[in-house]
């Protein structure tokens, strides 16, 4: 099928998101981004990045309502929904996300996919050494939170500073140590996002190769990152605590939230085994060599002497050989949502 205009990637963004709201009722964001963006037919997705405009336009065209409930989460409709269908709707769908937004639950989440790397890394012999661990996964269930033993923010005379770690540290014995940074959230990871500068932050101060494993990551992020030497991983699915798995069934429903990718489980399934134990061990001295190549650009985008639209510019010149210097104020980065 050939690749769509960005023209018609709007349009597509429209009708659907027009569609979606019509028979769900009421939605949340995620839930349209699950629904458009993760969901579907390929040749019918939409990233987020395009979608988010598309919707800003719906509504000042009045053709979609918003309304913040409880967090200030913004719900969306069509303005001609009844609204006697939102309220039922609503009821369906809001006990299931101010159940996710509960503080302990929140900090349960985000150790389930750390737990999952972390039985990874202990399951295989070919990066032996790691630093980062779970010391009581045998007490108990997940139900309550583990207790982590972060790894050390300095390596010799290197310190990422200030109160910051990374999930965990692994030595390659060829291309040192390397970061891990696990985000177990609902959010595609652009590679102008926080997350992502935290995690170029961390390792340029300690000089070791950065690993980012998230749910969805954009192709954006792998183009400009992986240049740069950034191992990268694509989970596809949000992990749930074991303990919560009524919730789960909640959230995935098509009818609820609609966030079918969830799975319910503390341990590594095969492609995230396959990942840690072969291809990470395999990619990690190249991956030393292009961080080295390119640590001096991330070193200047993480100490805000250039700005992430330079920064991608020149990583885009220096990979074709070309004039870093000439035309990146010309350059439009990826978009944030």
């Amino acid at each position: 099928m050939p690749k769509l205009t960005l023209r018609e990637r709007e349009a597509l963004a429209r009708a659907r998101l027009l569609r979606v709201l019509g028979t769900h009722g009421i939605a949340n964001w995620r839930t349209l981004e699950q629904k458009i963006s993760d969901a579907g037919p390929g040749p019918m997705r939409v990233d987020p990045h395009i979608l988010t405009p598309v919707r800003r336009t719906l509504e000042k065209e009045g053709l979609i309502s918003r309304r913040t409930l409880g967090d200030e989460t913004p719900w969306f409709s069509l303005p001609e929904t009844p609204e006697e269908f939102v309220q039922a709707r609503l009821a369906v769908q809001l006990p299931t996300y101010q159940a996710q937004q509960v503080d302990q639950f929140s900090k349960r989440m985000g150790q389930t996919l750390e737990v999952a790397i972390y039985r990874a890394l202990l399951s295989q012999d070919t990066l032996p050494d790691f630093l980062g661990s779970y010391l009581d996964l045998d007490d108990h269930n997940d139900a309550a939170l583990y207790k982590k033993e972060e790894p050390p923010k300095q390596l010799g005379r290197r310190n990422i500073g200030g109160d910051r770690r990374l999930d965990f540290m692994v030595r390659h014995p060829e291309a040192g140590w390397a970061g891990v940074e696990a985000k177990n959230i609902r959010e595609w990871m652009y590679p102008s996002r926080k997350e992502i500068f935290d995690l170029l932050s961390k390792c340029v101060a300690l000089d070791i190769v950065p690993i980012l494993i998230a749910r969805r990551i954009h192709f954006s992020t792998f183009v400009v990152l992986n240049t740069c030497g950034v191992i990268i991983h694509q989970t596809y699915n949000q992990l749930y605590p074991e303990a919560d798995e009524v919730l789960a069934t909640q959230a995935r429903h098509k009818h609820n939230l609609g966030f079918h990718d969830i799975r319910a489980r503390g341990t590594p399934d095969a492609r995230l085994t396959q990942f840690i134990s072969v291809h990470l061990p395999a990619v990690l001295p190249e991956h030393r060599n292009k961080f080295d190549n390119y640590k001096d650009l991330i070193e200047r985008y993480t100490s805000e002497d250039i700005d992430y639209a330079e920064f991608a510019a020149r990583v885009r010149r220096r990979r074709q050989g070309a004039n870093e210097d000439h035309d990146w104020e010309d350059e439009e980065p990826s978009q944030e949502y």
